[in-house]
C-alpha cells in the first residue's frame, strides 16, 4: 500500500469503504461554553489499512470526547496506537515499525500498513498519513497535506499525549524508563532534545567500544568524553526545568488529584541544583572520566545515570499504592498537557488507555472534568463501558469487535 495512494482517497463522510462508523459532534458541547469558543484539536477522520488487527477501517467523528470500548484483545489499545503515530516517535508501544502490519500476514517480508488522518491541528485542518510501504525503507514514511515529511514536522501539525497500563508501574520501573518518560515530555517544548538524546547515545556507544577493544587514543577519547560531557549537561537542565514546570502547574490546579513535588537525582543534577555553572559542571564529569580511566573503571558520570523521584505525603511515590501511583501518573501527563496548551498554545490530543483502573468514582469524575476542560480531544478506551457512565452522553462511543467498529 503506497501512501501516495491512500493519500489520495477522499475520506470525509459520504464517500467512506467498508468497516466505516461515523459519529455526530458531541451531544454535551453546547453545556460547555468556554470550549464551544475554542477551536478544538481532534481528529475528524481515521483510516487504517492493514494496521494491527485491522485489515481495513475507518472511523469519522467530530466529537470532543471518543470513547471506545470492547472486550480484551479486540483492537482498542490497536486503535489508540495508531493515533499515537501521529506524533514522533515509534508510538504508545515502542513498536518496530516492520511490526505493525496486518496480524495474518503469513509472508516472511514485514506487512506494509498505512495510517491517514484528517484533523483540525494546531495550524488549522491538516491531513497526516504514515506508515511502511515498503520493506527496505529506513523509517516510516510521512505526508503532511499531501507532501513528503518529516517526524519533526509533526509536531506543528499536532500533539498527542498518552497514558497506558504499561506506565503505571513508571515509578516501580527502571530509571532507563523513567529518564525515556521526561525525555518524550520534554521534547514537546525543546524539539532539539531528541537530537542530543541522539548524539549521547551515540557518543555513549562509540567510548565503550574503545575501551572494550583498549584503542589507545587519548585523544579520541577525549573529544568523545567532552561531547558526553557538554551534551549530557544540556539534556540534564532540559529535563530538571520540564520537571520544575510539571510540579509548579500541578501544584497550581485545584484538583482531587496529587500536587506533585519531585527532583532530579544524580551527579549531573546534583551540580545544577546547587548553581553551579555547566562548564564547571563539564569540567567535573572530565577529570572523574579521567580519573576512573586510569584505574581501569568505564564509569563517568553523566545523563545515563539520572533519575528522577516524586513524593507523595512525604514518602517516595514507589512507596505509594497502586492507585496513588495511578492518580500521580495522571497528574503528570495533565500537567504536561495544560502547560503545552498554556505555554504553546498547543493542547495535545490525549489517548487514555484503561484509565479509570484503580481509580475510584470521584477521581473518575474529575478526570473527565479536567479533559473536557481541555481544548483538545480525549479519545477513552476501556472493557467496562459502565465506568464511563459521566461522560456518556458527552461523547462518541464506539465497540469494537475483532477489529470492527459498532456503535
Amino acid at each position: 500500500m503506497k501512501l501516495e495512494a491512500l493519500d489520495n482517497q477522499n475520506l470525509r463522510s459520504g464517500d467512506v469503504a467498508s468497516n466505516v462508523v461515523s459519529y455526530p459532534a458531541s451531544k454535551g458541547a453546547s453545556k460547555q461554553p468556554e470550549i464551544a469558543q475554542l477551536e478544538i484539536v481532534r481528529i475528524q477522520s481515521l483510516r487504517l489499512t492493514g494496521f494491527r488487527n485491522y485489515a481495513t477501517l475507518q472511523l469519522n467523528t467530530d466529537a470532543k470526547a471518543v470513547l471506545l470500548t470492547g472486550t480484551n484483545g479486540a483492537g482498542k489499545t490497536n486503535l489508540l496506537e495508531a493515533l499515537s503515530l501521529l506524533a514522533p516517535g515509534r508510538g504508545l508501544r515502542r513498536a518496530p515499525r516492520d511490526e505493525l502490519g496486518y496480524h495474518s500476514q503469513t509472508s516472511e517480508r514485514p506487512a506494509s500498513w498505512a495510517i491517514f488522518a484528517e484533523l483540525n491541528g494546531h495550524e488549522g485542518p491538516a491531513v497526516i498519513g504514515t506508515g511502511l510501504a515498503d520493506a527496505n525503507e529506513k523509517g516510516r514514511s510521512i505526508r503532511i497535506n499531501h507532501a513528503p515529511a518529516t517526524q519533526g514536522d509533526l509536531l506543528d501539525c499536532v500533539s498527542v499525549s498518552w497514558l497506558t497500563p504499561q506506565m503505571d508501574g513508571l515509578f516501580l520501573a527502571s530509571p532507563s524508563q523513567r529518564r525515556r518518560f521526561l525525555d518524550r515530555l520534554a521534547m514537546t517544548f525543546d524539539p532539539a532534545h531528541n537530537g542530543r538524546l541522539l548524539r549521547y547515545e551515540k557518543a555513549w556507544r562509540e567510548r565503550n567500544h574503545m575501551l572494550q577493544e583498549q584503542i589507545a587514543d587519548e585523544s579520541w577519547l577525549q573529544a568523545v568524553e567532552q561531547l558526553l560531557a557538554e551534551t549530557g549537561v544540556a539534556l540534564m537542565a532540559t529535563r530538571a526545568q520540564m520537571l520544575a514546570d510539571i510540579c509548579q502547574i500541578s501544584q497550581s490546579q485545584d484538583s482531587q488529584f496529587p500536587a506533585i513535588s519531585g527532583c532530579m537525582t544524580g551527579q549531573v543534577a546534583d551540580g545544577l541544583e546547587a548553581g553551579t555553572p555547566a562548564i564547571d559542571i563539564e569540567d567535573q564529569i572530565l577529570s572523574q572520566a579521567r580519573q576512573n580511566r586510569g584505574r581501569g573503571d568505564s564509569a563517568m558520570p553523566g545523563a545515563h545515570d539520572a533519575d528522577f523521584t516524586l513524593t507523595y505525603k512525604g514518602r517516595s511515590a514507589h512507596l505509594a499504592s497502586t492507585g496513588e501511583q495511578k492518580a500521580l501518573l495522571i497528574s503528570m501527563v495533565l500537567a504536561h498537557a495544560k502547560l503545552q496548551h498554556t505555554r504553546l498554545g498547543k493542547p495535545p490530543i490525549l489517548l487514555l488507555d484503561d484509565v479509570v483502573a484503580h481509580l475510584d468514582e470521584g477521581r473518575r469524575e474529575e478526570l473527565f472534568g479536567l479533559c473536557q476542560q481541555m481544548a483538545a480531544q480525549t479519545w477513552y478506551s476501556g472493557a467496562d463501558a459502565t465506568a464511563f457512565e459521566y461522560i456518556k452522553g458527552n461523547a462518541a462511543h464506539f465497540w469494537i469487535e475483532n477489529g470492527q467498529l459498532r456503535n
